[in-house]
């Protein structure tokens, strides 16, 4: 594994969102347990049910093996997609009181997927006095360093600007947070006593158009990236034809822009159009 230095700390156990073995080796002998596995993928799915099955039964399969080992405490990491999506309009501040409207217009397959796992993962712990404790975590979108030439959908953003595969820029906002912020909230979550019961959502602050993104990528890292934004109408057209338009103290949200797009730079996974004396040159 990238960026892991094992030594006789670290072990594997394989296990399977969509089924029951594996689960008791892959959390015997835990004191805690962080769940951080669901699917979302960069285009939508066939059907809704590609992403909420395993991603509800993945959390309760989790839930059900720590209790059986006596685990004390499930960190889920679950989005914010479970607080805010369809709410259409609203101009009022989401906070962890707040939950998705699964009937709300715009629903998507993954927020829908987020949204019941959690439910899911909380009427466990409610119901089974044996249960251990659960703390979840709510980031926005997760960018950052990546590890390996696996990127998540969040960080297939800038790898896009930088390889120029959007000709104009849709004008959709992301907020976004750094994948070192997430981890470290996993880990306060994890052992803070206070923790116990509680959702954190994880942003580092207003949300950015990908014109904005883009700015940062061009003055930070000197690179050429779309400049142009599109109209609303078409981008939706464009979503018809790429379904993964419609998927749509800290560090700050700039810093994580640029550990991004250098880490894809670095491990080869972008074609970089670079200008003379830009500081791509310095990434040599």
């Amino acid at each position: 594994m990238a960026g892991a230095e094992p030594d006789d700390a670290l072990g594997f156990a394989v296990a399977d969102l969509t089924s029951d073995e594996g689960w008791a080796d892959a959390v015997r002998g835990c004191d805690y347990v962080l769940h951080v596995a669901s699917p979302f993928p960069s285009a939508v799915p066939r059907h809704e049910d590609e992403l909420i099955v395993p991603a509800r039964d993945g959390s309760l399969r989790v839930l059900r093996a720590a209790r059986d080992a006596g685990v004390r405490r499930v960190v889920l990491t679950s989005s914010f997609a479970a607080v805010s999506y369809g709410h259409p309009g609203s101009e009022r501040t989401f906070t962890e009181q707040d939950w998705t409207d699964l009937d709300g217009p715009g629903m998507s397959a993954y927020a829908a997927s987020k949204t019941l796992a959690e439910r899911a993962a909380w009427d466990f712990v409610d119901r089974a006095a044996d249960a251990p404790e659960l703390a979840v975590v709510n980031p926005v979108g997760v960018i950052g360093p990546v590890l390996g030439r696996a990127l998540s959908t969040s960080s297939t953003l800038v790898q896009r600007l930088l390889n120029r595969d959007l000709p104009v820029l849709p004008r959709l906002s992301f907020a976004l947070v750094d994948v070192r912020d997430v981890a470290d909230l996993h880990l306060r979550a994890m052992t803070d006593p206070a923790a116990r019961g509680e959702r954190f959502l994880a942003a580092a602050g207003p949300a950015l158009w990908v014109s904005g993104i883009a700015q940062v990528l061009r003055e930070r890292l000197g690179v050429r990236v779309p400049r142009r934004e599109a109209p609303d109408v078409l981008v939706r057209l464009a979503s018809r034809v790429d379904p993964s338009l419609r998927v749509v103290v800290h560090r700050s949200v700039e810093e994580s822009i640029v550990d991004s797009a250098r880490s894809m730079i670095e491990l080869g996974l972008v074609k970089i159009s670079g200008q003379p004396g830009a500081g791509v040159d310095s990434l040599a």
